[in-house]
């Protein structure tokens, strides 16, 4: 009687089958490295809007509490592509502070710079221009200048346009709390 019990594997069944969880491992890698690098992607993206969303929290906190025309606070000075003046911010303790603001580029950033010794707020980055006016009368003949510069008063408002390098334009409109 030939009787022949199989009790194993040939080679080439063996081969087969790590050749297929070889497949099954490498797919599974590059879907979890792909995962892994759209979550980094996410992370990233939603720490700039947050950065993005708080400084311009902060850009309408300062103009809101604008400080012209009373004591030596400084005045408004309004150029096309830069603005200065004082106003009060908070500081980490949950004061506020009598600061000299200035939103400006510097490099390829829009940023504002407030209390003495701190970094820059970065607004928008990177920027290939910024265009600012100050609107002198509401209503519908409404009138914006380029510039504004007095020890006593300031504009109703401040209108933004941050160019990016690809031609993207984004415009804020900045209300002013008091005129001084």
């Amino acid at each position: 009687m030939n009787r022949q019990s199989r009790r194993g594997f040939t080679l080439a069944e063996v081969l087969v089958a790590l050749a297929i969880v070889g497949l099954i491992a490498l797919t599974a890698n590059r879907i979890y490295a792909a995962t892994l690098g759209g979550v980094d992607r996410l992370r990233g993206a939603s720490r700039a809007l947050a950065r993005h969303g708080a400084g311009h929290q902060l850009v309408r906190s300062a103009f809101l509490s604008l400080d012209v025309g009373r004591d030596s606070a400084g005045g408004f000075s309004g150029r096309p592509n830069d603005v200065r003046f004082t106003a009060w911010l908070p500081t980490p303790d949950g004061w506020n502070e009598r600061a000299t603001v200035r939103l400006a580029v510097e490099g390829r950033r829009w940023v504002l710079r407030g209390r003495t010794g701190e970094p820059p707020a970065v607004l928008a980055e990177p920027v290939s221009d910024v265009e600012l006016d100050y609107l002198l009368e509401p209503g519908l003949d409404a009138r914006w200048v380029r510039e504004w510069d007095s020890p006593v008063s300031a504009p109703l408002a401040v209108r933004v346009r941050i160019a990016a390098p690809d031609g993207a334009v984004d415009t804020m409109l900045y209300l002013i709390r008091g005129r001084g």
